[in-house]
């Protein structure tokens, strides 16, 4: 009797937990945000590498392989710029049925203008400016119409965040992998550029010390043109005129003080002391991190050396 009747107690337990618990799911439900409803309709099928569907001919279930350019990261797009737009705001309404109508294969893609060239709100980024410059880059004049926008800000994972200090390191290693998407990827580069793709490191082989060079700078800051109104620059220049000279970075006049650490040379100058300060933040720049005293204590230094020596050539001369 005894046990029979904790089994009782423990259904009732289990009864109230389970009422409990409802509640809460339902709580959680209103509280999805209701562009993540409507988005879970088309990611059940492309936020998966496989799908499956009726199929009336066959009268059966079948399973397919999602092309793998069609897969979309969930947790990647609600971290990303347009976490707050459903699916038919940039893609045809149409889509809502399925299977798709095969038309929509043709339908043309919205690029990043179509959205972020017109209004004062958008006046401060200068997205007029990037699209000309980019018209100007290598990208687009080998590839045309074939490369956009989006081959390098992949709308349903693009974010940007401000620059700062502490976030430096990440900011290199993002802006690095939406390049290295392409270049490090055989099947991305075919695809674009119908050729055999280079091998980053062979092609960098006179670099000394790679690994670092690549940890600390972006490729931007050398196989692009700096802009002076531009934060990050978008006109790629062709590889003949890539940054080779070391001097171009490793001096007072460094040029990534016009590139990478632009953002914070706006906020201090001179510190302890030290040419481009900015640069202390996270790496010491040989030739482009001296500091103004000890500059000048080795001066007076030198200056000393040079004033004993003739001294000492004086008198020798006066002895003699």
């Amino acid at each position: 009797m005894m046990i029979k009747g904790m089994r009782i107690q423990a259904l009732i337990w289990m009864f109230f937990f389970m009422i409990a618990n409802a509640g809460l799911f339902a709580q959680q439900t209103d509280s999805i945000p209701e562009n993540v409803k409507e988005n879970q309709k088309c990611l059940k099928c492309h936020g998966n590498k496989y799908y499956s569907y009726y199929n009336d001919w066959v009268e059966g279930d079948v399973r397919e392989r999602m092309n793998p350019f069609y897969v979309i990261d969930s947790a990647e797009y609600y971290n990303s710029n347009h976490k707050t737009f459903t699916c038919i705001d940039c893609h045809s309404y149409e889509y809502e049925e399925f299977p798709h109508p095969g038309y929509l294969r043709m339908e043309p893609s919205y690029s990043c203008m179509d959205c972020h060239g017109f209004g004062d709100e958008w006046a401060k980024f200068n997205f007029e400016e990037i699209q000309s410059e980019y018209e100007k880059s290598i990208h687009s004049q080998k590839h045309n119409e074939t490369f956009s926008c989006w081959m390098c800000h992949n709308p349903h994972e693009y974010k940007i965040s401000a620059r700062t200090e502490e976030n430096i390191k990440e900011v290199i290693a993002y802006d690095n992998a939406i390049c290295l998407n392409c270049h490090a990827d055989i099947d991305e580069f075919m695809f674009i550029a119908e050729r055999e793709n280079p091998n980053v490191l062979e092609t960098h082989d006179w670099l000394p010390n790679q690994a670092l060079h690549f940890k600390s700078v972006r490729c931007i800051e050398c196989h692009a043109e700096q802009s002076d109104t531009l934060l990050v620059a978008h006109n790629i220049l062709p590889k003949e005129k890539a940054v080779k000279k070391c001097v171009e970075c490793h001096s007072d006049n460094s040029l990534l003080m016009a590139s990478l650490y632009r953002y914070q040379a706006k906020e201090e100058r001179n510190k302890a002391g030290f040419f481009n300060s900015a640069l202390l933040g996270e790496y010491y720049v040989v030739g482009a991190n001296r500091n103004y005293y000890l500059n000048l204590i080795s001066i007076v230094l030198f200056g000393l050396v040079v004033l004993g020596i003739g001294v000492h050539i004086v008198l020798r001369i006066i002895n003699k």
